[in-house]
C-alpha cells in the first residue's frame, strides 16, 4: 500500500520577519561567506513549488527568501506573523545597488533580453555613477549548451560580481541559481520582472496598488498574452488551497 502524499503547506511561516534592513544585512553575510541565492517568493513561486516538490526543494534551499506578494503577506499575517510584511524585489535590487556603490561592491546583471541589460546598464550609470558594474550579459532564450553555460560561469569568475541580479523568470531563474551554487563567490538574486522595470519598458504599478494586493491586475492589463495564466488560474488554485490550509490549521487547534 502506497503512503499517502504529504500535504504541502501553501505558505510557511518563517522564523523571523525580515525588513529590507535585515535583508541587506543577511546579503553582506553572504557576500562575506563567500555567496549564496536569495529567493523572492510569489504566488507564483509557491504555486509553482506546491506543482513540483522538486522546484520546492530549490526554493527551499536559498539562503535567504524574501517575501514579495501581498497574498502571501496576508498568508503569514493570518497564520499569526501579524508583523510580516512586504519587500518588493525591485525595491531591494535598488537599494542593493546604492549599498553596493557605498560599499564598494561590484555587481552584475544575468537574465533579460539584451536592449533591456543594455538599458539597465545606462540607467546604473545615471542613479548610481559610482557602481561597479562588472558584467552584464542577456543569455539565449533557449536551454544552453554545456559549453555555453560553461562560458558563462568562467565570465562570472572571471569579473567577480559581489552581487549577481538574475532576471530569467521563474522557475527557471531559481534552478540556475541553485544549479550554479558554488560556482562563483557571488550573491545571487531571483528578481525577474524587476529587469524590465529597471529598464523601464514596463511600467511598475502605484505602490497604493500593490498595498490592496492589485498589482497583479496592472500587471495582467500591461501584459494579457504573457500573464494571462499565471494570474487567471494559478492565483484562484493559490485561494483555495489557503483556504484549505487555514481550515485545517484551525481544525487542528479545536
Amino acid at each position: 500500500m502506497t503512503e499517502p502524499r504529504e500535504r504541502v503547506r501553501v505558505v510557511s511561516l518563517l522564523p523571523d520577519v525580515l525588513d529590507e534592513e535585515k535583508a541587506i544585512a543577511t546579503v553582506d553575510e553572504l557576500v562575506a561567506a563567500g555567496g549564496g541565492y536569495v529567493c523572492f517568493s510569489t504566488v507564483h513561486m509557491v504555486m509553482e513549488g506546491h506543482d513540483d516538490s522538486g522546484f520546492a526543494g530549490v526554493v527551499n534551499a536559498a539562503d535567504m527568501i524574501v517575501t514579495d506578494g501581498m497574498p502571501i503577506v496576508w498568508m503569514q499575517r493570518l497564520q499569526g506573523k501579524r508583523d510580516a510584511n512586504r519587500i518588493r524585489a525591485n525595491d531591494l535590487m535598488m537599494s542593493l545597488c546604492g549599498h553596493a556603490e557605498e560599499k564598494n561592491l561590484k555587481v552584475g546583471f544575468y537574465g533579460g533580453q539584451p536592449t533591456v541589460v543594455d538599458a539597465i546598464v545606462d540607467r546604473a550609470k545615471i542613479d548610481f555613477p559610482k557602481l561597479q558594474v562588472v558584467y552584464a550579459y542577456s543569455p539565449p532564450f533557449r536551454a544552453l549548451t554545456e559549453e555555453e553555460d560553461g562560458h558563462i560561469i568562467e565570465e562570472i569568475k572571471r569579473t567577480k560580481p559581489d552581487l549577481l541580479f538574475v532576471g530569467l523568470g521563474c522557475p527557471k531563474q531559481e534552478r540556475w541559481m541553485h544549479a550554479h551554487t558554488g560556482n562563483s563567490k557571488a550573491v545571487m538574486l531571483g528578481v525577474g520582472a524587476s529587469f524590465d522595470f529597471f529598464a523601464g519598458n514596463v511600467r511598475e504599478s502605484p505602490a497604493w496598488l500593490g498595498r490592496l494586493g492589485l498589482e497583479w491586475l496592472y500587471r495582467l492589463i500591461q501584459e494579457p498574452g504573457r500573464l494571462w495564466r499565471r494570474y487567471l488560474v494559478l492565483s484562484p488554485r493559490f485561494i483555495v488551497l489557503a483556504a484549505g490550509q487555514l481550515l485545517r490549521r484551525k481544525d487542528d487547534r479545536v
